[in-house]
């Protein structure tokens, strides 16, 4: 790509980006710029001096879950399962005999977070959580309508009413249009943003020639029920949340206030039997009486991460595990027969740390999990849960953000999330030790240690951002950072370059170095000072063995990285990383088909 037509992107991605922090976080306070201070070097390479390594061999060494998640599903005409993945940016079709993966539906397909048919079959909705769309594939045409940023369950009444509501980036219920033509009608609306209490994955039943809405609501580890045409259009609920407890709302399971059976409900579904299937993240499966008060029992326990179920016209149960990405059906003995395998579902930022007997010890960022791995088997050791609702603090510490990026800091980790969004410090035997929200934090991509200091990269606040006293050091849109200590080094990714940050007395001085690297986004220093760059836009993993001549070394290629794209988002929204062990082993994360890469350092020259 030429400078000019790169320029221009950066340009309007970077508009349209910020706008949308902006508007994220109006009440934030403004960093302050020090671009005064920066004591800007060119030193562009004129040499594009690029070699292959001979013998570098990339192997497998962990390997993931068919999907980048599993989210809502519903069964669809043809018999077939159909399973939205947010992270993926598809709706799967699976046999729910074999578990076989039939097709990836992707077109016009963005984060779809809960799907459904409509009652005569004829056509598929889906809901994206992130650019705000609710979609309708029909007859080979997909069309779509904006409702807003969070638009997550989607469920039709037996009488073909079609209801959504949002959960997490807004708050609220609305009725739509199934010809997707009107606008949709609010009925519920929270302006701070949380009133109702995220209303997640839901069920309709006629009550007396009334149509009542049973579901959960996520924050609160509440069941209600709404008898959704008591409620006048655009009803501004309290933010002190006394909708909630007098009609046209019931509270049918869980208790308020805290503390509740429920931990972060996540879909209620009523069963052949009558009763409601109550699924929580904690995984828990409860059957509750609809007309009681908290009258529910265990059915079953699952492994955390729960997220979304339907029934079969027979009345086979499917269910769905965000965290680990399995798709299952549930036994009337409460057994899960797997048919679509979990495992890492969104292998992103790497740190390792020196175990027992001078063996890897591997942390990897999987969005809602950290996990832990032996370097040389690849077998999981531990796993850490990420909270997108932060829970109450254990022993005052902080819940643990979603993990997108990690940096290893001496026996901590650098924890980043550009969806919580946060950055921690945490360490694995005391857990989160410091703490950073916004408006300290924005969306943050990457961060390293210089000279005692936190930087971080917050597209969120427009570039490399000092922490301590949140002064931008150089702004931009950059990618991955690394760091010795006393030098930071930053991916720019749309120029392809390496900015070098030499922090001496507190003032900064900027060299940069143009590679015309392509996509770059994780990058590392090996055993010998030389920066490992993941080039996502080539597939490959490269070595900086010169700064200053641009001489280069391809040590492989053809990698799996993602490429999910969404508007006003950076493409580098999911991070492919890398990472080097005190073995001197490297190991890469490959997004696009949930593996885990490594490459061992006696096979690199």
């Amino acid at each position: 790509m030429k400078t000019s037509q790169k320029s221009i992107l950066k340009a309007l991605l970077l508009g349209g980006f910020l706008v949308l922090f902006i508007l994220s976080y109006s009440c934030s306070e403004d960093p302050v710029s020090n671009q005064e201070k920066l004591e800007a070097t060119n030193a562009r390479s004129k040499s594009k001096n690029k070699k292959k390594s001979g013998n570098a061999v990339v192997k497998t060494l962990v390997k993931g879950a068919a999907l980048n998640a599993a989210n809502g599903l519903d069964i669809g005409p043809d018999g077939h399962l159909y399973v939205g993945t947010v992270n993926g940016q598809e709706i799967a079709v699976i046999n729910k005999n074999n578990g076989k993966i039939i097709k990836r539906i992707r077109e016009g397909v963005d984060s779809p977070d809960d799907v459904v048919f409509s009652p005569d079959g004829t056509a598929l909705y889906w809901t994206d959580i992130l650019t705000g769309e609710v979609g309708r594939l029909k007859d080979g045409i997909v069309k779509k309508q904006f409702v807003a940023p969070g638009v997550n369950p989607i469920r039709f009444s037996d009488d073909g009413r079609l209801f959504v509501a949002l959960d997490f980036l807004g708050d609220g219920l609305f009725e739509l249009d199934p010809e997707l033509d009107l606008p949709p009608r609010h009925i519920i609306s929270c302006p701070t943003g949380f009133c109702l209490g995220f209303f997640n994955s839901f069920d309709t039943r006629m009550e007396d020639g009334r149509l009542i809405l049973y579901g959960p609501l996520f924050a609160l580890n509440l069941v209600i029920a709404i008898d959704v045409d008591a409620i006048p259009d655009n009803t501004v609920f309290p933010e002190d949340l006394s909708g909630l407890f007098s009609p046209p709302i019931r509270i049918v399971a869980g208790s308020f206030p805290p503390p509740s059976d429920l931990f972060n409900p996540a879909a209620a579904k009523f069963g052949p039997e009558g009763l409601l299937y109550v699924l929580d993240q904690a995984g828990k499966v409860w059957k509750v009486n609809p007309d009681g008060n908290d009258d529910k029992t265990l059915f079953t326990s699952l492994q955390p991460g729960l997220d979304n179920m339907t029934f079969d016209d027979d009345g086979s149960l499917y269910m769905t595990n965000n965290d680990e990405g399995w798709v299952a059906e549930i036994l009337k003995s409460g057994q899960a027969r797997i048919l679509s395998p979990g495992g890492i579902i969104m292998p992103q930022g790497l740190a390792v740390m020196e175990g027992p007997n001078n063996q890897d010890m591997l942390y990897e960022a999987d969005l809602f999990q950290l996990r832990q791995f032996n370097g040389t088997s690849g077998q999981q050791q531990n796993n850490y849960k990420g909270y997108l609702i932060p829970v109450a603090p254990e022993k005052g510490l902080a819940s643990l953000i979603l993990p997108m990026n990690l940096t290893a800091d001496g026996d901590d980790l650098i924890i980043t999330s550009f969806f919580s969004p946060g950055l921690q410090v945490w360490n694995p035997n005391e857990g989160v030790i410091e703490n950073y929200s916004a408006p300290r934090v924005a969306a943050p991509i990457d961060a390293a240690r210089v000279q005692g200091e936190i930087y971080m990269n917050d597209v969120g606040l427009g570039g490399i951002i000092r922490l301590s006293d949140n002064e931008l050091i150089l702004p931009g849109l950059f990618s991955g950072v690394a760091s010795d200590g006393q030098t930071l080094w930053v991916a720019d990714y749309f120029n392809g370059d390496i900015v070098q940050i030499d922090i001496d007395g507190g003032l900064p001085t900027i060299t940069t170095f143009d590679f015309d690297l392509q996509g770059p986004e994780g990058i590392a220093l090996d055993q010998k000072g030389n920066l490992l760059v993941v080039e996502v836009g080539a597939s490959r993993l490269s070595r900086i063995d010169d700064l200053s001549s641009g001489e280069t070394t391809v040590l492989a290629d053809g990698f799996n990285f993602f490429d999910g794209f969404l508007p006003t988002f950076p493409p580098y929204w999911f991070f492919d990383g890398v990472t080097v062990g005190p073995s001197g082993d490297i190991y890469v994360t490959g997004g696009g088909e949930r593996v885990i890469y490594k490459i061992r350092a006696n096979k690199v020259r």
